[in-house]
């Protein structure tokens, strides 16, 4: 594109609703209120690059932070493990202990039958002892079988029976509470080890329930912090969309200045090339002025000769009109054959972006605020064309938007924005800083990015875009749709 043609487009996008070009003074200071609002506007993208750098660094801020409480929870979990796999090994050791003890109960059990035996044998000699003495009237005197001895020897055969039977009362006694006391002690030691027994039971029943609490309200944090993590990646996913969209806008914007002043440039040239000729222009009328009034005698034959010449002028000119008028008709041929494919230019400083049905318009959709609308057409090659003349802030591909272009504009002195996203993969034909006509083809009609079927979705921002689209209008009303 030559520098003039792309001044001459600028010219359009920077400064329409300025006027003509107006001699010195007020040309001047037109175009210095034009250079004024660029800056201005260049000013305000830089401020958003800072709330911008400094949002992100906010959120790497918060990104530092939850990774640390990641990794302290982490910790935590390695230490919630560790004690788990120690719990686990004590659980095993108690379990062979509870089966050690339930093999002691089981020997315990045996052992305590044993002695119940002997206890109700020795109650049943007591018994038949007891019966006996009461068969011969009361309780027999030891003295009395002692001297009921006719010798000697009888005497001492009688006081060994009687020794033998105290000592063996004494002994069935002393076995007796001995088997008595062994019997309440193995009672007692039996319920000690059931009481254990249970105890044990009842710690491992504790211990896998905290286990199982502290391991799931762990694994809860760590989802939460997972999920912050996650948030936080896509605000700065957002945020750096933002930061790169930002940065195609100021370089769009010192295009815009760089090209304004070369517009500037060409303007004061062409006026001062228009002083120059209207000074000549003067000069040679007033020449012409001073050789007429020295030939007025001579008049008559001058006017005849002048009167002849201008023929051919007329047959020359009637040539270059049909000459133009056929070079018209190719050209509207031309434009009517791309037609189909493309929406026809309106008057004035909008067109409509693509040709396709409204689908859906600006306002709340689905939970969620949709931020333009939406334009669908079936087919392979529906062109999306730029709406107004501006300069491409960026053309990229996006994960929400898809393939995409923002656009700048200059309207009346008014800033706008438009957006146009989900084209055809691979279709788009302007990049960043690039400057476009009004109904010039910048891609194709697609389903990219997050998209539910072949449409173009098309913003309208009153000033620059943002990520809160805060400064998003209908277009309907103000873009031919």
């Amino acid at each position: 594109m030559s520098l003039k043609n792309t001044i001459v487009k600028w010219t359009v996008v920077t400064t329409l609703g300025i006027g003509g070009i107006v001699a010195q003074g007020p040309f001047s200071t037109a175009n210095a209120a034009s250079v004024s609002d660029l800056n201005k506007q260049k000013e305000e993208i830089e401020s958003k690059q800072q709330d911008v750098e400094s949002e992100k660094n906010n959120k790497n801020e918060e990104l530092d932070s939850i990774h640390d409480e990641q990794e302290s929870v982490e910790a935590e979990l390695e230490r919630l493990n560790t004690a788990i796999s120690t719990t686990q090994v004590n659980i095993i050791e108690k379990k062979e202990q509870i089966e050690t003890t339930k093999d002691d109960v089981a020997k315990l059990e045996k052992q305590i039958k044993e002695t119940q035996k002997r206890i109700d044998e020795r109650n049943e000699v007591l018994k038949d002892r007891a019966r006996a003495m009461q068969e011969t009237g009361g309780a027999v005197s030891y003295m009395d079988v002692l001297m009921g001895a006719q010798s000697i020897s009888d005497f001492i055969d009688r006081v060994g029976a009687v020794a033998t039977i105290v000592e063996a009362d004494r002994a069935i006694l002393k076995e007796q509470e001995a088997d008595k006391k062994l019997l309440e002690d193995s009672k007692a030691e039996l319920k000690e080890k059931l009481s254990s027994l249970e105890t044990m039971l009842s710690d491992l029943e504790d211990m896998k329930a905290e286990l199982d609490s502290k391991k799931k309200e762990k694994n809860k944090v760590m989802k939460q912090l997972k999920e912050e993590e996650g948030h936080v990646h896509a605000e700065m996913l957002s945020l750096e969309e933002e930061e790169a969209i930002l940065a195609d806008q100021k370089v769009a914007m010192e295009k815009a200045i760089e090209l304004e002043k070369q517009r500037q440039a060409e303007a004061a040239r062409k006026a001062e090339e228009e002083r120059k000729k209207q000074a000549a222009a003067e000069a040679a009328a007033a020449e012409a002025a001073a050789k007429a009034k020295a030939a007025q005698p001579s008049s008559s034959s001058s006017k005849s000769s002048s009167s002849s010449s201008s023929k051919p002028s007329s047959s020359s000119s009637s040539s270059s009109s049909n000459s133009s008028s056929s070079s018209s008709s190719s050209s509207n041929s031309s434009s009517s054959s791309s037609a189909a494919s493309t929406p026809g230019v309106s008057s004035g400083n909008w067109t409509k972006p693509a040709n396709g049905v409204l689908t859906s318009g600006l306002g709340q959709r689905w939970g969620t605020f949709h931020a333009g609308i939406d334009l669908a057409a079936s087919g392979d090659n529906v062109a999306i064309v730029a709406a107004a003349d501006g300069v491409v802030i960026r053309s990229y591909t996006s994960s929400s938007y898809g393939e995409a272009i923002f656009v700048a504009h200059s309207i009346n002195g008014q800033q706008y924005t438009t957006v146009y996203a989900h084209m055809k993969s691979g279709s788009r034909k302007v990049s960043a800083g690039q400057v476009v006509s009004k109904g010039q083809r910048i891609g194709t009609m697609g389903n990219t990015g997050d998209s539910q079927g072949q449409h173009l979705h098309f913003e309208l921002h009153k000033g620059q875009w943002n990520a809160a689209k805060s400064n998003a209008i209908n277009p309907i009303g103000i873009v031919p749709i």
